[in-house]
């Protein structure tokens, strides 16, 4: 899967993503850095890869349907720290062995993984 990791997120989630046979850029890889929302869509869009951020505005379905795009893995943890998203983006790893966001809305907690179609 292609994936495209925001800002937001530590560094070292893109060789997570990488390493387990996935293709993950961040956003800064392309000097996006502090790019609107809107924009960082659009880019993912026409790469097709799929948003990984802490940013919930892309959990609005509404201005960001999954459908119409490649897809968008939202953290929403109670902690933000590097070792904390870390841990869970390694759960999340393992999850996408056997599940795709694709097309999706995923929303990872500390425990559990919503979904939205």
């Amino acid at each position: 899967m292609f994936f495209k990791v925001d800002e937001n997120l530590p560094a070292e989630l893109v060789s997570l993503l990488n390493d387990a046979g996935h293709d993950a850029k961040s956003v800064l890889d392309q000097s996006m850095g502090g790019a609107a929302d809107a924009r960082v869509a659009e880019v993912c869009r026409v790469e097709n890869r799929i948003v990984v951020t802490l940013d919930l505005d892309f959990a609005d379905i509404r201005t960001y349907p999954p459908a119409q795009s490649p897809g968008f893995v939202v953290f929403r943890l109670a902690r933000q720290d590097k070792p904390h998203v870390l841990l869970v983006a390694g759960r999340l790893v393992e999850l996408l062995r056997t599940e795709s966001p694709e097309r999706k809305l995923w929303v990872v907690e500390e425990d559990r993984v919503r979904i939205r179609e």
